[in-house]
């Protein structure tokens, strides 16, 4: 196993570097020290062939005027929050306004927008990134000096992880996830509606117009959010739910997960052969199928378009402030917040 490094860019004096870990089994992970962005996963498929699986750039240029949240880490609150504030023991905290009025993940300077301190660490049967970075208190609105610790470890199974730590300084909220797109068809060459998703999930949030949780919790009983026994992802694209609908034609919804840390996120391209599993100690898991990714710029020589990948972010519920039948995000003083979520990539 071996960990390549190398300059990516300059962002006001400072250096952006690249990492790439390598395994035995030739599978590389790239990801960058601006927003712990995961540029590239390189993969086989079943001819033999290592292609990359998720949508990135080359540039930071492209990733600041471009992306939508590529591959980055989102925080200190993941999704939505209304009317971008909350409410913590009587006193009010009013975020940035980054979504329509609302606060989308974490704001106009979150954790995607920032260099973080990396180091490599290097065992016998993996090797990781280290990724640390202070939150100061009142950055984006939020309160409490927080640290975060962000850490990407590649072992020779194929399997990678990602696990998250927290501590503030004062009592906070804290939900964070990452938003890497994944298309398993290799370097972009089909859109992600015939990938076929599999998710231990019997219910998922109701949204709103503005894509906010309402607070029902709907079941997916007979309806196109039932992924228990598999679907294409373009039975949502082409469906007339009327939640479908209202999320662009296809999903951008929050599902509570019925199991953790047993394979209860399943994706599987049958023309590569590519499959995908992901096991988390998070409560949900938002579903994205890039419905809203706009045209008019190159994915690495890939015209942008609607349904070019799928977001599987493991985390706590979006809104879930305004919200007090969801998991709670509120993080107490010196508490340490942990999160994890495997990836492990095989074929067939």
């Amino acid at each position: 196993m071996r960990v390549l490094k190398e300059k990516f860019a300059e962002q006001n004096g400072q250096t952006v570097t690249a990492y790439t870990l390598v395994n035995d089994q030739g599978m590389e992970v790239t990801a960058i020290d601006y927003g712990c962005i995961i540029t590239k996963i390189i993969v086989p498929e079943r001819n033999g062939s290592f292609e990359n699986v998720v949508l990135g750039f080359d540039t930071l240029e492209e990733y600041q005027q471009h992306s939508p949240y590529f591959g980055a880490v989102v925080g200190r609150h993941a999704g939505r929050i209304a009317n971008a504030e909350f409410t913590l023991d009587g006193t009010t905290y009013h975020l940035e306004k980054n979504n329509n009025g609302h606060h989308l993940h974490g704001g106009l300077q979150g954790f995607d927008k920032v260099i973080w301190k990396a180091d490599v660490k290097e065992e016998k049967e993996s090797i990781s990134l280290e990724f640390k970075y202070l939150s100061k208190d009142g950055e984006e609105g939020y309160p409490g000096n927080l640290n975060m610790k962000v850490v990407y470890e590649l072992n020779n199974q194929n399997e990678f992880k990602v696990s998250y730590e927290g501590v503030s300084d004062q009592k906070t909220v804290l939900n964070v996830t990452n938003h890497t797109y994944f298309n398993l068809s290799g370097n972009l060459k089909e859109d992600i509606l015939n990938h076929t998703l599999t998710l231990k999930s019997s219910r998922f949030l109701e949204l709103d117009k503005e894509l906010i949780p309402t607070g029902e919790i709907l079941s997916v009983d007979s309806t196109p959010f039932d992924f228990r026994s598999g679907r294409k992802i373009k039975d949502g694209t082409e469906s007339a739910h009327p939640q479908n609908i209202l999320a662009g034609n296809g999903y951008d919804h929050p599902f509570l997960l019925d199991e953790h840390q047993n394979n209860e996120i399943h994706l599987y391209d049958k023309e590569s052969g590519r499959k995908l599993i992901i096991e988390t100690t998070e409560p949900g898991v938002v579903l994205y199928t890039s419905n809203q990714l706009e045209a008019g710029f190159s994915i690495r020589g890939t015209a942008s378009r609607e349904y070019l990948g799928i977001c599987l972010e493991t985390q706590g519920f979006p809104d879930s402030l305004n919200h007090p039948q969801f998991p709670s995000a509120i993080l107490e003083k010196d508490e340490v917040y942990t999160s994890e979520t495997v990836y492990k990539f095989s074929f067939n």
